[in-house]
């Protein structure tokens, strides 16, 4: 049972964050990114506590230790992605990040001693190609490229200490412990300029939304997950974020659907769905 929830409750997941790209376009541009990332994780973190006061007191050594690591991966992740968009264009900054696919089962295999499957590969491959049709328009590699290329690579560490470590671990402690170092680390980001409070009502609503469910409960589903699924397999799914990004845009903010993008979207429909089939 816990095999089959583990592909849909990721699938939830890239639903979700897939939708925050349409939600925070308008919020970025009246806050800056690094106060919404502190104003979201701390949010976020707050809730937890509250929500589950209890949980302070399974904060072991050892998961202190493996939080902090994962959560310094997830951390880097998003500040060098913010960093990297500053730089260079969303589509180019949409397409690298996704590269984490392939990133991924590099790193499971390296440090995790993971054997992948050859068919795995040619899934990874075929998603691999279905981003790069969704998110790339023209190509440049400069500094920005090379930000967002490490938060790649940040992301891919993330899944696969998660994998590494989420078994046997409470789901929401080991979250929480994530999104505090994430609160604390992007906190230290905003001290260049200053921390800015959300302008107005709006912007508010969407940090809450994104709080507490493109960051609370999505980071939490995806730590149980992990515990049930490989690395790999779960960057395969994750990457389904990217379709329901197009779709959200498409449906609500008017942009236009190609036959480039609808073929993308069924590339990477494709390889999570062979990916599930063989968890199931």
């Amino acid at each position: 049972m816990r095999l089959r929830l583990a592909p849909l409750g990721l699938l939830a997941v890239a639903a979700t964050w897939g939708s925050t790209f349409f939600l925070m376009k308008d919020a970025i541009k009246r806050q800056d990114v690094n106060s919404f990332l502190f104003t979201r994780f701390s949010i976020a973190a707050l809730a937890m506590i509250i929500l589950r006061p209890r949980v302070l007191k399974m904060f072991s050594k050892d998961l202190l230790a493996k939080g902090l690591i994962t959560g310094t991966f997830l951390a880097a992740g998003y500040i060098l992605q913010t960093f990297g968009l500053g730089l260079t264009s969303a589509t180019i900054t949409g397409f690298i990040t996704g590269l984490y696919v392939v990133a991924t089962p590099l790193m499971a295999s390296l440090f995790l001693h993971q054997r992948i499957a050859s068919r795995t590969w040619i899934y990874v491959v075929i998603a691999a190609i279905g981003l790069m049709l969704l998110s790339l328009r023209g190509w440049s590699f400069g500094t920005g490229e090379l930000l967002v290329l490490g938060a790649a690579i940040a992301y891919a560490a993330q899944i696969v200490a998660l994998s590494r470590w989420s078994a046997g671990r409470d789901a929401y402690a080991f979250t929480l412990i994530q999104l505090l170092v994430c609160a604390l680390l992007s906190g230290i980001a905003t001290l260049g300029r200053g921390y800015r409070l959300p302008p107005d009502a709006g912007v508010w609503g969407v940090a809450i939304f994104t709080a507490l469910f493109a960051t609370a409960l999505a980071f939490m589903i995806q730590t149980w997950a992990q515990a049930h699924i490989s690395a790999t397999k779960v960057a395969v799914i994750l990457t389904m974020e990217t379709v329901f990004a197009a779709f959200f845009a498409i449906l609500f903010g008017g942009e236009q659907l190609t036959v480039k993008i609808a073929l993308g979207g069924a590339l990477v429909v494709v390889a999570m769905y062979m990916i599930v089939l063989e968890e199931a």
